[in-house]
């Protein structure tokens, strides 16, 4: 059996490969969505726009129910934390992402203008609302949640919906909303032809130059604003004990990983060089590299945020000693080991379902394919 410590930073890292998974393969139908109003000038082209994720958006978004699983298992302390503080926030994601099914089912059901703009609006929601909560989230983790623990261990949630909207946490929306919107035009350029790809490759330009900007604003942000630290010693082979450090909050403490481990720095360097390749490989007509270029950007800015962080997972400001870390807020060993064995085997499974699926779809959508499918395409 593998040794404690050793699991809980298994986890930490098999969590994040599940969350850059999502962000990677969902992330290209919210940003295609996104875009459904804006790059998609006729019916025909957004019809084309939606089947070029209809056949795998319901797996793709396997990926996130399969991330809050593995929380809900691995983490459960986290996971009841963030479904008190982010409560609202989850069911306004959940609220969006319902209109994603029922408006692929609907919106070619009845031929009215009127009808398909409606549905065209709400699977629009069902991008934008998704991909700005998630950047939200994370820009409020960095910043702290107000919550605290009671003798109980319940968790109580002190802060409140509007608090979560606050400018730093709106910026780090921002940088979501671009990134998978970057995403979903590169996934364009490669499924699309003619007006429609070129489009793709405009946008993709100008959302994967936002989001680099904003990035190192964010970065620069973040560097002068207060972070955590432990500052007492911690037994990573204990029980998860809620309460048993000390935690200072000190200004740039966030960046106090990569000044120990100067490596670390090729993380954020990903970011910014994957967004230079999006720009570049779009500029140029080659959808593949971009595509490949706003993956790993958005694996960089994913990771950047997870190893500034690290250890803590959700660092409380109104009771800093009471911040959840990857040592203190786990599952038995137990538990971890099995959930470790069945990952073993499950993930390659679905990884190499996933990858065959993408090479049995391989191939661009056009107006042809949609006048030649008007009865089966959505």
């Amino acid at each position: 059996m593998l040794d404690y410590e050793v699991l809980r930073f298994i986890w930490w890292i098999l969590i994040g490969v599940l969350l850059i998974g999502f962000a990677i393969t969902d992330g290209f139908d919210m940003g295609v969505l996104t875009l459904l109003p804006v790059i998609g000038k006729s019916n025909v082209e957004r019809r084309v726009m939606i089947n070029t994720i209809a056949p795998h958006w319901d797996g793709n978004q396997v990926w996130l129910l399969t991330g809050g699983g593995a929380i809900f298992a691995a983490w459960p302390t986290v996971y009841a934390t963030s479904f008190s503080g982010f409560f609202l926030a989850m069911i306004l994601v959940l609220a969006a992402l319902f209109f994603r099914p029922v408006g692929f089912e609907y919106r070619a059901k009845i031929d009215d203008p009127k009808w398909r703009s409606a549905w065209d609006w709400g699977l629009f929601i069902g991008g934008f609302v998704p991909s700005l909560i998630f950047g939200v989230a994370f820009g409020n983790l960095l910043q702290g949640v107000p919550f605290e623990f009671n003798n109980l261990n319940q968790v109580q949630y002190t802060g409140s919906f509007f608090g979560l909207l606050n400018p730093y946490a709106l910026l780090c929306g921002v940088i979501s909303l671009m990134m998978l919107t970057t995403q979903g035009a590169t996934w364009l350029q490669m499924k699309t032809t003619s007006e429609l790809r070129s489009r793709a490759e405009n946008i993709a330009q100008i959302t994967a130059s936002v989001t680099l900007v904003t990035f190192v604003i964010a970065g620069i942000w973040l560097y002068f604003k207060n972070g955590f630290v432990i500052t007492s010693e911690l037994d990573h082979k204990a029980l998860s004990l809620l309460k048993d450090k000390t935690v200072a909050l000190e200004s740039s403490a966030w960046f106090k990983n990569f000044f120990e481990m100067p490596v670390l720095w090729v993380i954020p360097a990903l970011a910014v060089l994957g967004a230079l390749v999006t720009i570049a490989s779009s500029k140029a007509g080659r959808s593949g590299w971009a595509f490949f270029g706003s993956s790993i950007m958005l694996v960089g800015i994913i990771l950047t945020a997870g190893v500034s962080m690290f250890p803590f997972v959700m660092p409380s400001i109104s009771h800093p000693e009471m911040s959840l870390t990857a040592w203190d807020s786990t599952a038995s060993h137990k538990t971890l080991m099995i959930m470790f064995v069945v990952a073993c085997i499950f993930v390659p499974l679905v990884l190499s379902y996933t990858i065959w699926s993408y090479i049995k779809m391989y191939g661009r959508i056009d107006a042809k394919f949609i006048e030649n499918n008007k009865a089966s395409a959505y």
